[in-house]
C-alpha cells in the first residue's frame, strides 16, 4: 500500500487531472520553461512497431524536409537605450541568474539565451525580445 499524500500535492494531483489536454500542454511548456527543463531526443520505435500496411505504403514526407523542431535561441544585439529592459528579461528567463550576472550576460553579446527550446518557445523569445528592441537568432 502506497504512503498517504500529502494533502497539498493531492490537491495539486486532482488540479492536474481535471485539465483540458491543451492545458496540460501549457502545463508541460510552463514547467520546463521555470524549471530550464530541455527536451531530450528519445530514440526512434523500432520497425516492428510500424504497422504492415504503413510499411508496404511509401512514405510521402520522406522526400520533404524535416522541419526543424529544436532551435538554439541566440541574443545577437540590444539597442543601448532598451538595455535595462533587456536585462530585467534576461534575468527572468534565466532564474539561477542574479542582476550582475544578467547585466554581463547582456554587455558581452551575441549570446545564446535558451538551447533546445521547441519552435513555440524560440518564437515567443524572439517576439519578446524584438518587442523591446533586441535581436535575435534561431538557429
Amino acid at each position: 500500500p502506497a504512503p498517504p499524500l500529502n494533502p497539498k500535492i493531492g490537491q495539486i494531483v486532482d488540479q492536474i487531472a481535471g485539465l483540458t489536454l491543451l492545458e496540460a500542454a501549457d502545463l508541460v511548456d510552463a514547467l520546463k520553461s521555470r524549471l530550464n527543463i530541455v527536451d531530450i531526443a528519445l530514440p526512434a520505435a523500432a520497425p516492428a512497431a510500424a504497422p504492415a500496411a504503413a510499411a508496404d505504403a511509401p512514405a510521402p514526407e520522406a522526400a520533404a524536409p524535416k522541419e526543424k523542431t529544436v532551435f538554439n535561441v541566440q541574443l545577437t544585439k540590444i539597442d543601448a537605450a532598451q538595455k535595462a529592459k533587456a536585462i530585467r528579461e534576461v534575468k527572468a528567463i534565466m532564474p539561477g541568474m542574479n542582476l550582475v550576472e544578467a547585466k554581463k550576460f547582456v554587455e558581452s553579446l551575441p549570446k545564446t539565451l535558451k538551447e533546445g527550446a521547441n519552435k513555440e518557445e524560440a518564437e515567443k523569445l524572439q517576439a519578446l525580445f524584438k518587442g523591446i528592441g533586441a535581436e535575435v537568432a534561431l538557429e
